[in-house]
């Protein structure tokens, strides 16, 4: 075992001393030393109760002769740090995560870790880690949020974000806002909607790093309890048969993975995690290679912000399982990969058809094409993304006025001041991992435009990135990126862009010459920054890649 390295043998008796200041005994020490890493902090609503499944997971562990120890590590709640300067540093905990995993496991020799995410960056993070590392690894998430209710309907995170435009523009009273502000997040768990921490916990069930039921079953489910022991049981046996999680990324995963995301309608950012872990893994994941899955994908979900339905209902409705037996009926995936519990094709189920409505028939699904598009054109070369599933039929062809802003501050001030008419696109540009920097989400100015009845009317474009609760023609992850010298940096005010989300196409409509004139007498802005966001916007790489640090690409 790895642990022998700091337990067994003459020379380790200075390391066994230590071991056993921390309470450890010459038979837990004989044992498999299981990593148990929890991301339990009193800030993240979704990590409030992961304390809890820690504990169901070490006695998991405990009961299959492993001696669990459990270390921490940080968790940005992407709600919270919002349109200010915390959003700068969401993206980056994604990367420190993964880090400081690595240094806890090789620092002590652990025989396998039990990773305990949640919410936006901890799932990547966690992903990252076990794929960098290797060694046995499952991963137990804290589960999706119940969603809330005002007026006889489901209302979410997203719910109140949009609330703040409707008061704006005049069509909703205040004192509605504060009834839904207490309304839209009853309790624990990862926001409601499929947004990217529920996009990424369902992704880890699919990629086969977690049991089935991880991506659905409500956080304040006693089920989810008997998850996490589960887990903990499980992981002995991956140790035992020295299962590691590169045996389970596989290509065929990761084109499993991407094969669900299309269906389910997950988080743009996804597929900046999706490409991250892939690396890690030693998996060669592109945009290319997903636009081509997404067109051979029906989409089947569509859950909120796309539609009506919340997480609970998909896991009424046989969850990621039954999703996955749709997809089978058309030969769509690759059934014989490795899980950590046996092969995917053994996960297959039925849907309740009870809630047929939340998983479509696969031969009369919402979309025959997937819920992300790719595009590619003169303003984004190396590609940018769209949550196509969650734009209105009306704007997935257009063209119109720039309007441009050289951060999400300027753009929101414009929008609330009822600057934006329709058929306008929003420019957000010095946005990117490098130019933000950190990349940050755009929930705020694209809820804004959706409460104010926008989002059927205007187009935003981004070299930043969007909440998974997003809706609305909204493209992100423009690569190159501003502060990079992609095109976006040259946009001027009223210059017309076409976006064609059905052909895959964006493009600034204006001449070779011209743009050529404008790179000679623009100059490319880069923020001063300081301390860790310093180091950041000098390693950082393209969002096209992942997003992940040099060392990393």
């Amino acid at each position: 075992m790895r642990s022998d390295n700091s337990t067994k043998g003459l020379s380790k008796a200075p390391h066994r001393s230590l071991w056993k200041a921390s309470g450890l005994i010459d038979e837990e020490l004989s044992k498999p030393l299981i990593g148990v890493v929890n991301s339990f902090n009193e800030i993240v609503p979704g990590h409030i109760e992961l304390k809890t499944i820690c504990e169901a997971v070490k006695r998991g562990v405990l009961m299959e002769g492993g001696t669990p120890l459990e270390f921490p590590v940080i968790a940005v709640c992407d709600g919270i740090a919002m349109n200010h300067e915390g959003m700068h540093y969401s993206l980056m905990s994604r990367d420190i995560i993964a880090d400081s995993i690595e240094v806890m496991v090789r620092a002590h020799g652990l025989d396998g870790l039990v990773l305990i995410p949640n919410c936006d960056k901890t799932v990547p993070g966690m992903m990252m880690a076990a794929a960098r590392l290797n060694i046995p690894s499952i991963i137990i998430s804290g589960g999706p949020m119940l969603a809330g209710e005002h007026n006889g309907k489901a209302i979410d995170l997203t719910t109140v974000f949009e609330g703040v435009g409707a008061v704006s523009a005049g069509k909703m009273a205040e004192n509605e806002l504060k009834n839904i502000e207490e309304n839209a997040c009853p309790g624990c768990g990862s926001c409601a909607g499929m947004f990217t921490a529920n996009s990424m916990n369902c992704m880890a069930e699919v990629l086969g790093l977690a049991l089935p039921g991880n991506g659905t079953i409500p956080a304040v489910f006693s089920s989810r309890k008997h998850l996490a022991k589960q887990a903990g049981r499980r992981i002995l046996r991956l140790v035992k048969e020295n299962i590691k999680p590169r045996d389970i990324l596989t290509k065929e995963a990761f084109e499993n993975a991407i094969t669900a995301d299309m269906a389910l309608g997950c988080s743009t950012n996804t597929i900046l995690h999706l490409t991250a872990v892939a690396k890690e893994a030693g998996q060669e994941i592109n945009l290319k290679k997903i636009d081509e899955i997404s067109q051979k994908t029906p989409n089947l979900c569509r859950l909120s912000p796309a539609g009506p339905y919340h997480i609970e209902v998909l896991n009424k409705a046989g969850g990621i399982s039954a999703v996955l037996n749709e997809l089978n009926k058309q030969n769509l995936l690759y059934k014989d990969a490795v899980t950590v519990d046996g092969y995917l094709f053994e996960r297959f189920r039925e849907k309740n058809m009870g809630f047929s409505k939340v998983i479509a028939d696969i031969d009369n699904p919402y979309s025959k094409f997937g819920g992300i598009k790719i595009l590619y054109g003169n303003l984004a070369k190396k590609g940018c993304v769209v949550k196509q599933s969650a734009v209105a039929d009306e704007r997935l062809i257009t063209k119109g006025p720039a309007r441009v802003f050289n951060s999400e501050e300027e753009a929101c001030k414009s929008i609330l001041s009822g600057n934006i008419v329709k058929n306008d696109v929003v420019v957000i540009r010095y946005e990117g991992p490098k130019g933000g920097p950190g990349m940050r989400e755009m929930l705020t100015p694209t809820s804004a435009l959706a409460g104010m009845g926008l989002d059927k009317d205007v187009s935003l474009i981004t070299d930043g990135r969007f909440s998974g609760g997003t809706r609305g023609a909204a493209i992100g992850h423009i690569s190159p990126e501003a502060a990079d010298g992609g095109l976006i940096a040259y946009i001027c005010e009223g210059d017309q862009i076409e976006i064609d989300i059905k052909m895959g196409k964006i493009n600034l409509c204006v001449d070779d010459f011209e743009i050529e004139k404008r790179k000679k007498s623009i100059k490319i802005l880069l923020k001063e920054v300081s301390g860790v966001l310093a180091k950041y916007q000098e390693s950082v790489g393209d969002a096209s890649e992942g997003a992940l640090w040099k060392g990393r690409r």
